[in-house]
């Protein structure tokens, strides 16, 4: 007998009762397959969708472009479109200076006279 069981009750271990058979909502058999559904399921409609659309909209507006168009870079970069490309943009930044970017560079266009009033 040791003194620390003067002072508190030792535990001993019960026999193991049977273990319940894969009843419940997340049980096991095809109930096992629910829960990574449902994960899939709402990563889908939170992250996947949206990045979809996203790109959706982004192409719609790269094949609607047109030269005067006034655009702003992903760069940050604002200009007027002066020559559309395959793959390639020419911009016109400042009188005669031109630079070009790639399409998908193209963050957005910017509303008719948003540079001149800058």
């Amino acid at each position: 007998m040791n003194l620390l069981d003067l002072l508190i009750a030792p535990a001993y271990a019960q026999a193991a009762a049977g273990a319940p058979a894969g009843g419940g909502l997340f049980g096991g058999g095809l109930g096992g397959l629910l829960m990574p559904v449902i994960l899939i399921a709402i990563m889908y409609f939170l992250m996947i969708r949206p990045q979809m659309k996203r790109a959706k909209e982004h192409r719609a507006m790269l094949e609607k472009l047109s030269k005067g168009d006034e655009v702003l870079t992903n760069g940050g970069i604002a200009g007027v479109v002066s020559d559309i490309g395959e793959s390639f943009i020419t911009v016109e930044v400042a009188d005669n200076v031109r630079i070009r970017v790639q399409k998908g560079a193209i963050g957005n266009v910017l509303p008719k006279g948003t540079l001149k009033s800058a």
